[in-house]
């Protein structure tokens, strides 16, 4: 992920492999000017079609959807993230929404780079 996430710096399996629901994995970020930390737990698994991840805690919880799909010689992935806001955050939860539109775009875009160089 830190090859085309560029907000996420580390990535560490907490789970053994191979992923399931119920495995856990520890994210570190830099989002807005700060570092963020934060444990995502794989909540649905159908392999190859989509993975839903989710965090509970913090004061940004946070769910990752991705979902992938046959598209005439390649594949069609979407991402989506959700999230509801708690204390200070909920007040610019708009800006930060925005902000994340335009990273995932960027973070699609390479990903989508990365795929094709391989």
């Amino acid at each position: 992920m830190p090859a085309w996430y560029k907000n996420i710096t580390s990535v560490e399996w907490l789970s053994p492999e191979p992923t399931q629901v119920g495995s856990k994995i520890a994210f570190v970020a830099h989002f807005m000017g700060r570092t963020l930390r934060y444990i995502y737990e794989v909540a649905e698994l159908v392999p190859n079609q989509r993975l839903v991840m989710r965090t509970p805690e913090g004061s940004f919880p946070m769910e990752t959807t991705y979902t992938w799909q046959a598209n005439g010689s390649g594949t069609l992935m979407t991402l989506r993230n959700r999230g509801e806001p708690a204390g200070f955050s909920r007040f610019v939860a708009p800006f930060m929404a925005m902000m994340m539109r335009r990273e995932n775009r960027k973070d699609l875009q390479r990903l989508a780079a990365v795929v094709t160089a391989d």
